[in-house]
Order: C-alpha cells, then sequence, then structure tokens
C-alpha cells in the first residue's frame, strides 16, 4: 500500500499566522505538524509516501524530511497548484500509486490511542473498497457524518446535515482500493469547484464497498485548523508527555518499532537533536524500544 499525506491548502482559517508557512509546519508541541500524519502511515506499515503542498512550501517540506531514507522511507513530493479539494490528491499522486492500494491522511489531524496500529494493520487488511475512520462528536453537524450498520458498512454519507444521522464524524484518514484514482477522475466538481472527497466515498458507498471504523472510546482525534484547535493539541501533547513520558508521533521512535531502522540509526539521529529535550528521548528509546507496534 502506498500513503499519501495533503499537506497544501492555504490555512486561511489560522491567519495570520500561515500568511508565510505552511499550516502543516507549525508546531504542536515539541514538533511539526507533519509528523503526527506521517506517524500514521508509518504505523499502518507504510514506507512509501507522497506528500503534496503548495509550490512555495514544498521546499520546506524537503529541507525537513529529505528523501525519507534516514527513517527507513523513501519520501517523494508532488505539488497542487491550487487547492482544487481532497480527492484531487488521486489525480496528482496517481503516478505514486500506480498499480497499489492506497492510504490518504490529511496534514492537520491528529490520532492517538491504545493499539492504534493494530487497529490499523487490520483495516488494511481487510480493505474490500474503502475504508473510513470515525469519531464520534457532540456536534456531528459540522462535520462529514457517516451512517453504519452492524457490520461495520457504511449506509449513508452527509456533508454537515442540518439532521444528522449519527453523531460519527467522517476523521482526515482513508483507506482505498487501486480504484480510487478512476473513481477520482469520474467525479466532477462541487459548486465550490473542489473535487469532494464525500463524493468518492458516496461511489463506495452505492457499491456496498465502503466500510466504518470506528474509533471509539480511549482514541484522540484532533483537527488542527483553528487556533484554538492547535491550541489545544499542543497542550494534549504536552500533558501526555509530562503524565505518561512518552511523545506521541516520534517519528524516529516509530521507525525503530516498525523495523524501517535499527537501535544504531535511531540512536544517531537522536545524538543530532542531542541539545533538544526530543532528541534526548530519541536517544534514550532508542536502546530500550522493541519492535513492535505502537500506541503511537
Amino acid at each position: 500500500m502506498k500513503g499519501i499525506i495533503l499537506a497544501g491548502g492555504r490555512g486561511t482559517r489560522l491567519y495570520p499566522i500561515t500568511l508565510c508557512v505552511s499550516k502543516q509546519l507549525l508546531p504542536v508541541h515539541d514538533k511539526p505538524m507533519i509528523y503526527y500524519p506521517l506517524s500514521v502511515l508509518m504505523l499502518a506499515g507504510i514506507s512509501d509516501i507522497l506528500i503534496i503542498s503548495t509550490p512555495q512550501d514544498l521546499g520546506a517540506f524537503r529541507a525537513l524530511l529529505g528523501d525519507g531514507g534516514r527513517l527507513g522511507l523513501k519520501l517523494t513530493y508532488a505539488i497542487q497548484q491550487e487547492p482544487r479539494g481532497i480527492a484531487d490528491a488521486f489525480l496528482v499522486g496517481a503516478e505514486h500509486i500506480g498499480s497499489d492500494d492506497v492510504a490518504l491522511v490529511l496534514g492537520d489531524n491528529i490520532f492517538h490511542g491504545p493499539g492504534f496500529g493494530e487497529v490499523l494493520d487490520q483495516s488494511v487488511a481487510d480493505l474490500d473498497g474503502c475504508v473510513l475512520f470515525g469519531y464520534r462528536v457532540p456536534d456531528p453537524e459540522r462535520y462529514g457524518v457517516a451512517e453504519a450498520d452492524d457490520r461495520d458498512r457504511i449506509l449513508s454519507l452527509e456533508e454537515k446535515p442540518a439532521r444528522p444521522r449519527s453523531n460519527i464524524a467522517v476523521t482526515g484518514l482513508y483507506l482505498y482500493d487501486n480504484d480510487v484514482v478512476e473513481v477520482a477522475r469520474s467525479i466532477r466538481p462541487s459548486p465550490r469547484g473542489e473535487l469532494e472527497i464525500t463524493d468518492v466515498n458516496k461511489v463506495y458507498v452505492e457499491q456496498d464497498r465502503a466500510g466504518l471504523v470506528d474509533l471509539g472510546r480511549g482514541f484522540t482525534w484532533l483537527d488542527t485548523g483553528t487556533h484554538n484547535s492547535l491550541t489545544d493539541a499542543s497542550h494534549y501533547m504536552q500533558l501526555m508527555e509530562q503524565r505518561q513520558g512518552i511523545r506521541v508521533a516520534c517519528i524516529e521512535e516509530v521507525a525503530l518499532r516498525m523495523g524501517f531502522i535499527d537501535a544504531d540509526a535511531c540512536y544517531r539521529l537522536g545524538e543530532e537533536l542531542a541539545s533538544s529535550g526530543y532528541g534526548r528521548y530519541v536517544m534514550d528509546i532508542s536502546s530500550s524500544v522493541p519492535l513492535l507496534r505502537a500506541a503511537n
């Protein structure tokens, strides 16, 4: 399975702080925002990942992450000239996807919960069409909402409905079979001129090939697209570090746990950042972390 991180857009809800920097490069506590979606794809066992961003921001992502080789990854980059909708990622990334299935994650979404690696593993193994990840919210009218049956097959999808049929919001993490490229090519832009991911997902719903993973209690999903939500996410990550001693989405640790790199390589990566608490953490875990799926 290939991976795509969509890290484009103008970040207008975060103005003025995004006037000269990509939203996905802003810090969430101790690391750039893009580390969080990148760690999700890594936990799913995906090492071949395309990062899509704007012409002005792509160079900064390259400077931060390079070709991914130091993490045991293959990272490539592509430009989305203008915000043309989430589904446009499949057209921009069609060559990258090739004949494989694909996982798409939005660059401003954060996921954290126990056994998340196992959840992703099972979802990839069970993929038959598409798998969406749902999260129960008190205000579903603000989101795309999924209604599912007792087999976790999606019955309906509605975008910001006035009368939601459930309280399950569709998050910014999606798994698709290879048909998604042609599905994305077949849909038409919405009235706002974008290729909507909901329209792609509805095609799979009509084919009875759309599954739902309800992340449930114990999981946290954060969308960092506003000033308040960005601050909340930073506070949450700071609290996790202070209370539990873990650093969520430490990509060096995830790479080690997943077997993408060995302990020596992990230690060297930490050494380069040794003047920070983050770097010292990487050095410490390099000799103590077993190769297993992390709840990270």
